[in-house]
């Protein structure tokens, strides 16, 4: 009976291993469907003691997020391989269910590893199946209009018509609660997220995206750009898959040049950077077959294993370096400017541009030449430089009615503290002096910039159960970047505050007029202001409403509040009582 039994988890085993992937089954121009792609890891799991599918809170359309964990030692908690000094490679498929090369590489990747007992020793590999879960249900094949294949594919947005790939930071949907849940318990070094361009036609079937050099921490960006990178092309050609950075045209061709992507914290990778992760973007070649796709993004995969395993002791202790570093850091770039005057040239290797009528418009029309590749030294800009640098305070205070904020913080690993009572600090508070507001939703909000600020040194009062949080921490960058209103993609910028820009209470002016008149009578300084003003601005002096408005701003009566930014920022050093 023993042997019996063991025969049939032999048989168990074999069968998993031997299980063939939708692609691979049919023409190999089919992507896996959601519940395909579960049961064929559940199947692995099940076979494996090396592998655990893991289950995470919950997405936009009822069903939980998962995870795949592959190790070869059969550690499955994340501080117990981080305390054994292993590195966490975290993969992200189908943040856009019709870009799924990642969906089907990926499952082929886990079932290859163990099959062929490759996992590294050094390396746990971590691999959601399928992050768009609502938007691989809404399947289809027409949405992607320029695109070679599938045969039927899932929707870029989500079941709230999001798309995932901009909610890192505004966490509207739940798969972006529950896919910070996993990146935030398992701490990855290494994060990849499988994508498919859009864009010019080329030679390659593969281009990168790597976390923007400028904005990931300098330990970091040296490793990537002089390890890292040139080892992932070295590698990818002697596979016989070229690579190129990702193809973002200065014109409409590639031949004038092409200009790094610069992704900001709603982006995967660019939410990656603020927590000292290197990331990375490969997009396949829309016009590309989907079977070259998906054997590309397959080897890929294994490329950052095979270096991962190679560099984990260096790759580990550059995290910790960099965590260390940003803990410390006091100066913090939030928004940046490409420096147009600062380029370096690749070899390119494309089709020829060229026009001829349109059969629509009868206009011009660009088409490339497959018949003519070419090769040529084309330039990249790729160097971005700060535009906007605030110096951190010792704290940020936060009231508890802000929880949205407060719980976003708790999720990415901040450590926040309370009030153990009432108290009254001396803060500096920020006053929205001036903003530009969307005149069009996108993702859902009319998203504010060009930020403009006051600060005001203020006594406030705070009650027990407010939030104090301290800039010494390695998620600091994670920490600026969204409290601070001027930042890029600040919870700011993504109204999260929006109600402090509503005026509560104002004043009936033909009752008022009296009490500005008092108030000019008995404050000198205030009537000199307002002469000043008025011989500054003629429109001011010709508008008797205008001048009324201006007495109530300089008085007692004005709120406070009013286009005050609420969360403060505590400067000095004091002792306060924390529960």
């Amino acid at each position: 009976m023993k042997q019996l039994l063991s025969y049939l988890i032999l048989f168990v085993s074999l069968s998993a291993f031997a299980q063939q992937t939708p692609f691979e089954l049919g023409n190999r121009n089919q992507t896996a469907t959601y519940d395909e792609t579960i049961a064929f890891y559940k199947k692995l799991a099940k076979a494996s003691p090396q592998a655990k599918l893991l289950t995470y809170g919950s997405t936009d359309i009822g069903k939980p997020l998962h995870l795949l964990v592959l190790s070869k030692n059969k550690i499955f908690d994340p501080a117990a391989i981080r305390k054994s000094n292993k590195r966490i490679f975290l993969i992200n498929n189908g943040i856009h269910p019709g870009e799924p090369e990642g969906v089907d590489a990926s499952m082929m990747l886990a079932r290859d590893l163990l099959k062929e007992n490759h996992l590294p020793d050094d390396v746990v590999i971590c691999i959601i199946p399928l992050y768009n879960i609502d938007g691989a249900f809404n399947r289809g094949n027409t949405s992607r209009a320029n695109q070679n294949g599938p045969e039927a594919y899932g929707f870029r947005g989500n079941s709230k018509n999001y798309d995932l790939n901009r909610d890192f930071i505004k966490t509207d949907s739940k798969n972006s609660d529950a896919f910070q849940q996993i990146f935030n318990l398992w701490q990855p070094e290494i994060f990849v997220d499988t994508h498919t361009s859009n864009g010019a036609d080329y030679q390659y079937t593969m281009t990168l995206i790597p976390t923007q050099k400028d904005k990931l921490n300098p330990i970091l960006s040296g490793y990537l750009t002089q390890t890292m990178v040139p080892s992932l092309y070295s590698e990818m050609q002697k596979k016989g898959f070229e690579l190129i950075p990702y193809i973002n045209s200065v014109k409409e061709t590639p031949e004038a040049g092409i200009t790094g992507f610069l992704e900001s914290p709603r982006y995967s990778t660019g939410y990656a950077a603020l927590h000292n992760t290197i990331g990375f973007m490969p997009e396949t070649h829309m016009l590309k077959p989907f079977d070259k796709r998906v054997e590309s993004t397959y080897l890929l995969l294994r490329t950052y294993i095979g270096i991962v395993q190679r560099d984990a002791k260096i790759i580990g202790e550059n995290k910790q370096k960099a965590d260390q570093a940003v803990a410390s850091q006091k100066d913090f770039p939030l928004n940046w400017k490409l420096n147009e005057q600062v380029w370096d040239t690749l070899v390119f290797k494309g089709f020829a541009a060229k026009y001829k009528p349109s059969t629509v418009s009868g206009a011009d029309r660009l088409y490339y030449d497959r018949n003519e590749p070419y090769t040529k030294t084309i330039k990249s800009w790729n160097k971005f430089e700060p535009q906007t640098v605030v110096t951190k305070p010792l704290a940020y205070i936060i009231p508890k009615a802000w929880d949205r904020v407060t719980g976003l913080l708790k999720l990415n690993g901040v450590k926040i503290h309370q009030l153990a009572a009432d108290t009254e600090l001396t803060v500096d508070s920020y006053y929205i002096t001036d903003y530009k507001t969307a005149t069009r939703p996108f993702e859902g909000h009319y998203m504010h910039s060009s930020v403009q600020l006051r600060v005001e040194k203020q006594q406030l009062k705070y009650y027990a159960g407010d939030y104090v949080v301290y800039v010494d921490q390695p998620q600091n960058r994670y920490i600026v970047e969204t409290l601070e209103p001027q930042a890029m993609d600040s919870f700011f910028t993504w109204n999260f505050f929006d109600s402090i820009l509503d005026q509560k209470e104002h004043y009936s002016a033909y009752v008022f007029e009296d009490t500005a008149t008092g108030m000019l009578q008995n404050n000198p300084e205030l009537r000199t202001l307002l002469d000043q003003e008025k011989a500054k601005d003629t429109a001011l002096a010709k508008n008797p409403a205008a001048q009324l408005e201006f007495i109530y701003k300089h008085s007692k009566y004005h709120e406070s509040t009013h286009l005050r930014y609420p969360i403060a920022r505590l400067q000095d050093p004091i002792k306060i009582n924390l529960k």
